[in-house]
């Protein structure tokens, strides 16, 4: 579980929830990381069982991947309003405090 917590490693995963795609096209994707990179943590990932290269050399996340983005979705949904700026009220109107 370690390899999650290393950069790079959930961002792949949330790229790839939106279907499979080429190393370049997941490398365009990812402005910041480098190519080097990118292999490094695709090949720990496909060592994981988290992600898959298919016959067509794209990758995608398999089975287990798919179970983690399904898992993580919840974070990603906070991250989002986060993001965005909004404001998160934990005492919403009516709500005990």
């Amino acid at each position: 579980m370690d390899l999650l917590g290393q950069r790079w490693s959930l961002r792949i995963v949330w790229e790839l929830e939106a279907g499979q795609m080429g190393f370049l096209e997941l490398r365009r994707r990812m402005d910041n990381c480098s190519s080097s990179m990118l292999a490094e943590r695709l090949r720990q990932l496909q060592d994981a069982g988290i992600v898959e290269k298919n016959a067509k050399r794209a990758y995608e996340l398999s089975f287990a991947g798919i179970r983690l983005s399904q898992a993580l979705e919840p974070l990603w949904d906070w991250s989002r309003v986060w993001a965005a700026g909004e404001q998160f009220d934990p005492f919403p109107p009516g709500a005990q405090q």
